[in-house]
């Protein structure tokens, strides 16, 4: 979200002494010599862990296995089978020579037999519960019938209130507010593809379309009521006027990344909640650790509902920053928010199963000098499940240590740590911030999306940027968690090497046994910016990119990159000549890098997913013509900076998911 991305900052010295450490650290694990090849084969366990995905009830229709699917490729090594496509500033979707991106459902678009969206955003707050959310973000591909048909689950993480509406911002009513709450949450829509045949209609082989209508189809709004699950749930710091029992919640707000678990559950995460809120009293240490301002993000929310007003509810910012729990495949299930998995600023909550049948789940805090998080479930999903125990409810949270030696530890946030002595596990859930920075972790440069490589127990993760890092005068998290949300200005160190970080870099790291284990080791998989640029120190073999964001592992163990450079930085400044932001496709042993999609003017491309025979990939694009100052959208001039996806024809621009197919029908990146 570009409203609290760093702001930029010219790092002109090139830091060629960190240099020195980086290439001591890189030649010692053999980063540049392929050492991560050498710890197994590539995984493909991707196709296997979205198939356990699939609940049984969800298999029982689905076709025989069919070409390309994972009977037909499962053993091959990765590939990148195309050419890459130029850097671009153009308002267009560009993608590969013998490629077709076409855009499946956009903002305002009704996600099943709902109200078709007005051109002028005149839509009431009724209609948006029944269309897709604004500014889509992380998504699934949940299978009904193989890779034929099946549910898209996607976030909707934000509003641009100034295009939300005919005039912006301008006479703020309760209507407003519950339009804005409305077109924030998670999205569901059934999508099929066309099969060519002479009773479709639509005819165009391998296309896809949203079905309407759908039993499954659902929209989660800022506006659901919510349960509160796991330990911390009652807690009396979860106890507000409307809800005196701090059990149920209105609403999940600010969902960036995601995850699914092996029982078929989506998970949607809370990431910038605090911009929604305005404290105007003096801040308590809690609500200064987590960010809650008198100014917020410019919502105007709480000019109607006491909700968002802290001084009057001030509970209420506690029942915010979590992962939240979604059964799909049930469209009138009540989600729930786990607060096993702890309180942040969630960017993603990626589920590994383990070989003895746990679920680990992996969390970075999308901040400045936050940290990254592992939760391991106490019993195997399954035992758990078959005794009435969610997994998410009932495990251990931890953090993450990065030594500069390339070993790290898991550090246990629980009241046995004698770091943590004095603390409740509520306490810990509920400020996850705060006990990390007592456990002693390591600060990190924007733990953004994490993925998982199954058969080689390996992680990677993204590492968006941090203009704060090595700056003066240098300062760390207080251990005491009274620091102020990305205030501190760490030193460089082995994991986070660059000062004035401005591109990001990749991290992964990966275990011996499996994925429950207390350390692991660790390297960098990239340095991000210019190769060609030694100013920029980059370790990029291919094509330059910067701040890495969204990170997916397809089933074949290609890594796909997300960039999410801010508005006000695109094309310009440190990333003049990068052009619009962008996806790229990297091998993961030779780290070969290839640029795959360009987006349209002013976006963010985030949120990818395949099915399981890898030959349509969705892909998000979101807030496309976006203020390059983090103001409202102006209604007088909604096409100032663009006009995709509806051109001249249109209203405004508006967030949509897009499906990427081969024109030959072939696997996608092949």
């Amino acid at each position: 979200m570009s409203i609290i991305d760093d702001e930029g900052v010219s790092n002109e010295s090139g830091n060629e002494h960190f240099q020195d450490v980086l290439d001591a650290r890189l030649s010692r694990r053999g980063f540049l010599t392929g050492g991560f090849a050498t710890a197994a084969a590539v995984s493909l366990g991707g196709v296997e862990a979205l198939l356990k995905a699939v609940p049984a009830a969800a298999e029982e229709g689905a076709a025989i296995a069919e070409e390309g699917s994972a009977e037909g490729w499962l053993g091959r090594r990765p590939v990148l089978g195309f050419e890459s496509v130029p850097v671009s500033s153009a308002d267009e979707v560009v993608v590969p020579k013998g490629y077709t991106a076409e855009v499946l459902i956009a903002w305002g678009d009704p996600v099943s037999n709902g109200p078709a969206f007005k051109q002028d955003a005149s839509n009431t707050a009724a209609e948006q519960a029944r269309q897709w959310g604004m500014h889509n973000d992380g998504i699934v591909y949940f299978p009904l019938v193989g890779s034929q048909r099946g549910l898209v689950v996607q976030n909707n993480e934000y509003t641009d209130d100034g295009l939300l509406f005919p005039d912006g911002v301008n006479n703020w009513t309760q209507e407003k507010t519950n339009k804005s709450l409305n077109a924030h949450g998670v999205s569901i829509i059934e999508v099929t593809k066309r099969t060519g045949l002479s009773w479709d209609w639509r005819r165009r082989r391998g296309k896809w379309d949203v079905v309407r209508p759908s039993p499954f189809a659902r929209r989660i709004t800022g506006m659901t009521p919510i349960n509160i699950g796991g330990p911390a749930a009652g807690d009396p710091r979860f106890v507000t006027s409307e809800d005196p029992t701090g059990t149920r919640v209105l609403g999940t707000l600010n969902n960036c990344a995601m995850g699914y678990t092996p029982w078929g559950t989506y998970l949607a995460c809370e990431e910038n909640f605090n911009g929604y809120f305005r404290k105007n009293g003096p801040q308590t240490m809690l609500e200064r650790r987590y960010g809650i301002t008198a100014a917020g993000f410019g919502y105007l929310w709480h000019t109607t509902d006491k909700r968002f007003r802290v001084d009057e509810e001030p509970n209420e910012p506690n029942r915010f920053g979590w992962v939240v729990e979604i059964d799909p495949f049930r469209p009138h299930s009540t989600p729930v928010k786990r607060t096993a998995l702890g309180r942040l600023k969630h960017e993603g909550a990626w589920v590994q199963e383990a070989r003895n049948g746990k679920v680990v789940v992996y969390m970075g805090d999308d901040e400045r000098n936050e940290y990254i998080y592992r939760y391991v479930s106490n019993l195997p999903w399954r035992q758990a499940r078959a005794q009435g125990v969610n997994p998410l409810d009932d495990g251990i949270l931890y953090v993450a240590k990065f030594h500069a030696d390339g070993v790290g530890e898991w550090l246990p946030l629980t009241p046995d740590n004698p770091r943590l002595a004095g603390w409740s596990l509520n306490d810990i859930l509920i400020n996850t911030r705060g006990a990390a920075d007592a456990a002693g972790a390591t600060m990190m440069d924007r733990p953004e999306w994490i993925d998982t490589f199954p058969r080689n127990l390996t992680a990677i993760a993204t590492l968006t940027n941090n203009n704060r890092r090595g700056s003066s005068p240098p300062s760390v998290n207080n251990p005491d968690g009274s620091t102020a949300s990305g205030s501190a200005r760490p030193p460089v160190d082995a994991a986070n090497p660059r000062a004035i970080n401005n591109y990001g870099h990749i991290i992964r790291w990966y275990y011996r046994q499996d994925w429950t284990e207390p350390t692991f080791g660790w390297d960098l998989f990239a340095l991000c910016g210019d190769p060609a640029n030694p100013a920029h120190g980059s370790t990029i073999f291919g094509d330059k990119y910067g701040s890495p964001d969204g990170i997916y592992v397809d089933p074949s163990g290609l890594i796909w990159i997300q960039t999410d450079i801010s508005t006000n930085t695109i094309n310009s400044g440190n990333y003049a000549g990068f052009g619009n932001n962008m996806m790229l496709a990297a091998h993961p042993e030779t780290r070969e890098t290839r640029r795959f999609l360009v987006g349209p003017n002013q976006c963010e491309i985030t949120g990818v997913f395949m099915t399981p025979d890898r030959r349509a990939m969705f892909v998000g694009i979101q807030h496309p013509g976006e203020r390059p100052d983090d103001l409202p959208g102006d209604p007088l001039n909604p096409k100032q900076f663009s006009s995709w996806p509806d051109g001249p024809d249109g209203g405004r621009p508006r967030s949509a998911l897009i499906v990427i197919t081969k024109d030959d029908g072939g696997i996608i990146g092949s």
